[in-house]
């Protein structure tokens, strides 16, 4: 039976989603947890890896069990075996079709950017903090062009391993709400570092640094050193994942 869960966790003191041997990663407390309700080995498969010090609102993973349990089962029973920085949200059988990765049509990422005088310390590992101010609007300037698909390989890092550097992208937003500014990104898939890379270049523009035509022309340059450097981890989350409607996967509703 092919089962599915919803997943949140903290990534500030994880390696990665991705189990790395004798470093903590979510697969790996995640496989722990889940073998003990199912009583036997398995392994989970996400429908993104995450960086270390990335979080996400909703990863989605599937995995394989003969155990049979009830949704209810495998979500508490899970949930009683992990640490308290990751949750099971939900969980239901899935058609044996069905893939986490394969099976996803878009992917949205958040970034998000405190603008403040003073440190956040309450929210420390969760935000970036940018103590100078931003120019918003120069910002959403600086987005205009970047729908459709695309060569995306100016914000591609070495080691990617995709064979294709385009991507399309269907959504990009930046919006203000309360201290912070809000940068969205959804794409059919992403490069490795590519959300990183483009908001770093894209705080070039927001720092004045850069007008807000460049970050077109970083793009079509196809050049990772004409970019700007990489944004750190702790802002970035992995947020949402469609999937087609006939799963009717019982997801956190998008709320912005």
């Amino acid at each position: 039976m092919r089962i599915a869960l919803g997943l949140e966790y903290d990534g500030s003191l994880f390696a990665g989603f991705q189990y790395q041997k004798n470093r903590r990663s979510v697969q790996a407390v995640l496989e722990q947890a889940l073998q003990r309700v199912a009583d036997h080995p398995l392994r989970v498969v996400p429908a993104g890896r995450t960086d270390a010090g990335v979080h996400a609102r909703e990863q989605v993973v599937h995995f394989d069990s003969e155990a049979r349990r009830t949704p209810r089962a495998w979500r508490e029973g899970t949930n009683a075996g992990l640490p308290p920085d990751v949750a099971v949200l939900w969980a239901q059988g899935v058609p044996p079709d069905f893939h986490a990765r394969r099976s996803a049509l878009a992917r949205c990422y958040r970034y998000r950017i405190r603008v403040a005088p003073t440190r956040p310390v309450l929210e420390r590992g969760r935000v970036f903090w940018s103590r100078r101010p931003l120019d918003v609007e120069a910002m959403r300037q600086a987005l205009e062009g970047g729908l459709g698909e695309q060569d995306w390989s100016a914000f591609r890092s070495a080691g990617c391993q995709s064979h294709s550097s385009r991507r399309r992208v269907d959504r990009l937003t930046l919006l203000e709400q309360g201290g912070d500014v809000i940068f969205e990104i959804e794409a059919n898939a992403f490069l490795y570092h590519m959300v990183r890379n483009f908001v770093g270049s894209l705080l070039e523009v927001g720092y004045g640094h850069q007008p807000p035509g460049w970050l077109r022309e970083v793009r079509t340059s196809r050049s990772r050193a004409a970019a700007g450097v990489m944004a750190p981890p702790e802002g970035l989350y992995l947020w949402a994942i469609r999937y087609p409607g006939h799963y009717d996967l019982c997801q956190r509703a998008d709320d912005g």
